[in-house]
C-alpha cells in the first residue's frame, strides 16, 4: 500500500474512534459517563461473556459496564467514585430503546404524572436514580431494552419493600409462584423478591420468555401485568397483535388497558424529564456496595460493627433479609456492605470466633417449655430474655409465641423490633358502584366471577347494589391463590336443593357435600345469626 493511500485511510480510521462518548451514553442528560463495572455493582469482577441473543436480531454482550452518569444539580451526595470502564474506547455500549407511540391514553397519563400527582412521581424519579443504573446493566445483559427498567416505577416506585394486596413484593411485584420459577427465595428469614438485583435478574428473564411468545413488547408489557394467557385470549378475541387494538374491546381489565400507557408515559418523562416540568428533581445517587461471604449466621449488628458502619446501613444494602442476620443454616452466604468496607470487614471477621458471630437466638415457644429452661439450655438470665422480649409475666408464655434469646451481653432491640414483617402494603383494589351498573359488568370489567364479588363483600342472591356503594373487586390477601381457584371452580358444579331436617347444622351439611359454610350462607342469604329450620330449603352447587 502506498503513502498516498494511507494519508486517505488514516483520517477515516480516527473518526471511527470518537474522543468523546455519544449524547445517548447519558442517563439523565448529562453526556460525561463514568463508568460502574460489574465489580461495583455486586463484589465479582466479570470475563468478557459471548453475546446473549434477543429477538429479531438484538443482542448484547454479558459483562458490558454499566454507566451510572449524575443528574446535574442533583450531585453525587457522597456517592463511590465508580472505576472507569476497561472496555475498548472504539466500542460503543449497545443501547436498546423502546418506541414511545403517540397516544391520547399517553398523554392523560403524562398530564396527571405532571399535574395532580407531581410530587409523587418526582419522589419515584428522585429513588430511580439509585437503581436504574444497575437495573440497566443486568437487563443489558439478558439483551432487553433498557428501557424496560422503568417498570418498576410503574410497579412499585422503586421500592424494595413494596408489598401489594395479592401478595406481590418487591420492585419488580413478584408473586410467590412467579418468584420460585426465577429461583427467588421467600421465607421468614429472607425475601428475594425484595432485593433490586436478583429480583432484576429475574424481571428481566420473565419479560424475556413474554417477549419471546408474543414478539411485541408492548403485549409482553401487558401480560406482566395481567399474565400471558389473557393477553393470549385478548390477541385471538380481538384477531390482533396490536395492543391498541386489542384494548379497545373488552379484552383485557382496565387496569391493564391502563398498565401499557402508565408505563409509556413513565418513559416519555424520564427520558426528558425537563420538559415536563421535574428540572430540578434530586436524583439518589446510584447504588454501590461490597459484596462479602459470611461462611456462617452472622447477625447484622456484628458486621455493622466490624465496618464502622450502622445498623441501619447495612439492613438497606440488604432488602432481602427481614430479620436481624443472615439466614441460619445458609452457608457463604453472600452480604452486601457499604463501598471500601470490605477489606476492613474481611480482617476483623476472620479474627472473631464463630461463636462470637451471632449474638442472638430465635425460639419458637412450643408446649412444656419455661424460661427457667430456656435459660438454662442457652446458659443466658431469665432477666435478659424477660427484658429483650418485654415479658411481664413468665406465666404467660403462649405456644407458637416467638422469642429473641440474647447469647452474649450488650445487646439491644434490633432483633426485637425485626421480629415482625416490615412490607409496605398497598391496599385491596375496590370499585365504586356507578349508575347502571350491574354485578354482572363489574365482574367482567374486572375480570372476576359475580361468585367471587358475593363472597368477597358479603353479598347474597337478593342483595341489590346501588351508586356509591364500594366494592372489593380483588380476592383477599391471605390464602388468595387457593380462594380464588375455589370459587372459580364453583361454575363447574351442579346445583342442587336440600332439605333441611331435625338437627342439621350448615357445618354438617358442608360436610356432606364439601362445601363451605361460607358459600352455603352466601347462596342461600342467610347471616351468621340465622338459624336453620327442619323443612327448609337450601341451595348447594355441589361436585358432579
Amino acid at each position: 500500500m502506498n503513502k498516498n493511500c494511507l494519508l486517505i485511510l488514516l483520517p477515516l480510521l480516527l473518526a471511527g474512534c470518537p474522543s468523546s462518548p455519544p449524547s445517548w451514553w447519558s442517563f439523565f442528560g448529562d453526556d460525561r459517563p463514568s463508568s460502574l463495572s460489574r465489580e461495583g455493582a455486586d463484589g465479582e469482577s466479570a470475563d468478557p461473556a459471548p453475546v446473549i441473543p434477543g429477538e429479531e436480531g438484538m443482542g448484547i454482550a454479558a459483562g458490558e459496564e454499566l454507566l451510572a452518569t449524575e443528574e446535574a444539580g442533583g450531585g453525587s451526595q457522597g456517592a463511590e467514585t465508580a472505576p472507569e470502564s476497561l472496555s475498548h474506547p472504539c466500542r460503543p455500549r449497545i443501547h436498546f430503546t423502546l418506541p414511545v407511540a403517540d397516544h391520547p391514553k399517553i398523554d392523560q397519563f403524562v398530564a396527571y404524572y405532571s399535574g395532580p400527582n407531581q410530587y409523587g412521581f418526582g419522589q419515584r424519579l428522585e429513588r430511580s436514580g439509585r437503581y436504574v443504573p444497575l437495573m440497566r446493566e443486568i437487563f443489558a445483559e439478558e439483551g432487553l431494552p433498557e428501557d424496560l427498567v422503568y417498570l418498576a416505577l410503574v410497579e412499585s416506585g422503586f421500592l424494595n419493600r413494596a408489598y401489594s394486596w395479592a401478595q406481590a413484593a418487591g420492585p419488580w411485584q413478584f408473586i410467590e409462584t412467579t418468584g420460585r420459577l426465577y429461583d427467588l427465595e421467600n421465607d421468614w428469614w429472607r425475601d428475594e423478591r425484595r432485593d433490586p438485583v436478583k429480583s432484576s435478574r429475574a424481571a428481566a428473564r420473565h419479560l424475556k420468555r413474554l417477549y419471546s411468545r408474543f414478539g411485541d413488547w408492548y403485549l409482553a408489557v401487558a401480560a406482566y401485568n395481567a399474565g400471558s394467557g389473557t393477553v393470549l385470549k385478548g390477541v385471538r378475541g380481538a384477531e390482533s397483535k396490536d395492543f391498541w387494538e386489542i384494548s379497545r374491546g373488552s379484552h383485557l381489565r382496565d387496569e391493564t388497558k391502563d398498565y401499557v400507557p402508565k408505563f409509556l408515559a413513565a418513559l416519555k418523562i424520564a427520558q426528558d424529564p425537563h420538559q415536563y416540568g421535574f428540572g430540578q428533581v434530586a436524583y439518589q445517587p446510584p447504588l454501590l456496595f461490597d459484596t462479602v461471604t459470611v461462611p456462617t449466621s452472622t447477625d447484622l449488628e456484628v458486621a455493622a460493627r466490624l465496618c464502622g458502619a450502622s445498623y441501619e446501613e447495612i439492613k438497606t444494602l440488604n432488602p432481602e433479609l427481614k430479620r436481624w442476620c443472615t439466614p441460619p443454616g445458609v452457608k457463604d452466604y453472600r452480604l452486601r456492605l457499604p463501598p471500601g468496607c470490605a477489606e476492613r470487614f474481611a480482617d476483623g471477621y476472620a479474627a472473631l470466633p464463630e461463636a462470637e458471630r451471632a449474638r442472638f437466638q430465635c425460639h419458637r415457644i412450643v408446649q412444656g417449655d419455661t424460661l427457667k429452661g430456656l435459660a438454662h439450655r442457652y446458659r443466658i438470665r431469665i432477666d435478659d430474655i424477660m427484658t429483650l422480649n418485654r415479658i411481664k409475666d413468665p406465666r404467660l408464655l403462649r405456644i407458637g409465641q416467638m422469642l429473641v434469646l440474647p447469647l452474649k451481653e450488650g445487646y439491644t432491640r434490633s432483633p426485637l423490633e425485626d421480629l415482625e414483617d416490615d412490607y409496605l402494603r398497598s391496599r385491596r383494589q375496590v370499585y365504586t358502584v356507578r349508575p347502571g351498573d350491574s354485578l354482572w359488568l363489574i365482574a367482567r370489567r374486572n375480570q372476576v366471577t359475580e361468585m367471587e364479588l358475593r363472597v368477597w363483600n358479603r353479598l347474597g342472591w337478593n342483595n341489590t347494589i346501588r351508586p356509591g356503594q364500594v366494592l372489593a373487586v380483588s380476592q383477599p390477601s391471605r390464602n388468595s391463590r387457593s380462594k380464588k381457584v375455589r370459587m372459580v371452580a364453583v361454575k363447574e358444579r351442579r346445583k342442587i336443593v336440600y332439605q333441611v331436617r331435625s338437627g342439621d347444622t350448615l357445618w354438617e351439611i358442608g360436610r356432606r357435600f364439601k362445601v363451605a359454610t361460607q358459600d352455603i350462607r352466601v347462596w342461600n342469604n342467610l347471616s351468621e345469626r340465622d338459624v336453620l329450620k327442619p323443612g327448609a330449603s337450601l341451595t348447594l352447587h355441589v361436585e358432579p
